[in-house]
């Protein structure tokens, strides 16, 4: 096995990133389960506060980022939509400033593009309104435009007023995955790839992390142990069976949403100047189909929302029985999917029909016909459910005494990922201050 980065040369890690045969056993002080942003977020900042503990980030994939993180709009969000005072809205404004800083640092591409959300009907103005006051209570800088001051901004885009963001902007968050994890093994800490976690027993003392790895020859796998004096999990898809493991009760459980996106032909990359959302319903969870400027030059369409029958299924048909079992039986995916039918049913319609998909991006841009939609990869949006039904919209943790579990990392996590890893190492720091943890 390998303690490296993907797509990055081992030698550009430093001496500090140790391979398989500089570790005398498999006992470390932390070790960190999930290879996307928040997880590696964390394991970075956990190892600068600690540098001579020994700490492990666990990742199933070949790669990092390949969940979540790598499959979304790559849009560093200012914290438009989050009530004022939610951990939502704290950790976007401090996660603007941090990622931007974290990009300058290390020379990752960023434009700071801007964002509209347009009106199109009174309804909607009179909810452009209430977001517009939204934004001021967050401390947001915006401005409010009419559909004169929309038209200058943006020719191809028709509406009856905008809210200007000007600090939205745009980056590719793959790339700063992979520099964190960069900076992590470089301060020593240890990475291990395609190495999933199948059973997690904790003691008074410490929790052994039963894995399988991928052989190095083969498809076959291989059993491996190891032993956390604390373990950290950021498991995003998965995160309700690994809080299984460990038999922590819960009410939650993730249910899958396929957002699916288009990318224009490229004779339009140049179609708007800013990113262009709707105003969303403040009813729905989701922030409607929006035209995204994509760090690379491209423009996306998208995305929308559907029922997930596959937690890690980007395909165009995508079933696994055992996630549609676990969805079954729970209350809470009965219960949400009967309160969203109408707009499920709509969803579901416009994924499979495309000129019901585009109408949803003609209301603001109506010059874009269906022959302009290119595909492009699908996302996965892990959405925590209660029991009762309702969606979970905020951060939500759960812990034992030798485990602290994200639960719940909602957009815009990517945005926030270095705050939320902050907030995680005090959490961490808090409990291992306990006298169970202290004395051991």
């Amino acid at each position: 096995m390998t303690f490296t980065t993907p797509n990055l040369d081992k030698d550009s890690l430093g001496t500090n990133c140790p391979d398989n045969k500089s570790i005398d056993n498999n006992v470390y002080d932390y070790i960190i389960i999930g290879g996307g942003i928040v997880g590696v977020s964390t394991a970075w900042q956990l190892q600068q506060r600690e540098p001579e503990k020994r700490i492990l980030l666990i990742e199933k994939e070949g790669k990092l980022s390949q969940h979540q993180t790598g499959h979304n709009s790559g849009v560093i969000h200012a914290g438009v939509y989050y009530e004022p005072g939610s951990m939502k809205a704290n950790f976007c404004k401090a996660g603007v400033t941090a990622t931007k800083a974290f990009c300058e640092k290390h020379d990752i591409p960023v434009e700071n593009c801007g964002k509209l959300l347009v009106a199109t009907n009174v309804l909607e103005l009179q909810r452009m309104e209430a977001l517009y006051k939204r934004c001021r209570d967050n401390g947001i800088d915006v401005e409010l435009l009419d559909a004169a001051g929309l038209a200058e901004k943006e020719p191809n885009i028709m509406g009856l007023g905008a809210i200007l963001v000007p600090s939205t902007s745009i980056v590719n968050y793959r790339l700063v995955t992979e520099q964190m994890a960069k900076e992590f093994c470089v301060l020593g800490g240890h990475i291990v790839m395609e190495t999933e976690v199948t059973h997690l027993v904790e003691t008074s003392e410490h929790i052994n992390v039963q894995c399988q790895q991928k052989a190095a020859v083969g498809r076959s796998f291989e059993g491996l142990n190891y032993v956390a004096k604390f373990l950290i999990t950021c498991s995003g898809l998965m995160a309700d069976r690994v809080t299984k493991m460990l038999n922590i009760d819960t009410e939650f459980q993730i249910i899958p949403y396929r957002g699916e996106y288009y990318r224009l032909q490229s004779q339009h990359n140049n179609i708007v100047n800013h990113l262009i959302y709707p105003i969303p319903d403040p009813e729905l969870p989701f922030l409607g189909v929006h035209l995204t400027r994509m760090i690379d030059g491209s423009v996306t369409v998208g995305p929308n929302a559907v029922q997930g029958w596959k937690r890690e299924g980007y395909g165009k048909v995508n079933i696994d029985l055992r996630d549609i079992g676990d969805m079954l039986k729970f209350p809470g995916f009965w219960r949400v999917s009967a309160k969203n039918l109408k707009t499920g049913l709509i969803e579901t319609k416009n994924s499979w029909w495309k000129p019901g998909y585009l109408k949803l991006v003609n209301k603001y841009c109506p010059i874009l016909k269906v022959s302009d939609l290119e595909d492009y990869p699908a996302g996965i949006r892990a959405q925590a459910v209660l029991k009762d039904g309702s969606l979970v919209h905020d951060f939500l943790f759960a812990e034992s005494p030798r485990s602290l579990h994200v639960c719940n990392a909602p957009s815009p996590a990517a945005t926030s990922a270095i705050p939320i890893g902050d907030y995680i190492c005090n959490k961490v720091r808090d409990k291992c201050q306990m006298p169970l943890l202290h004395a051991n």
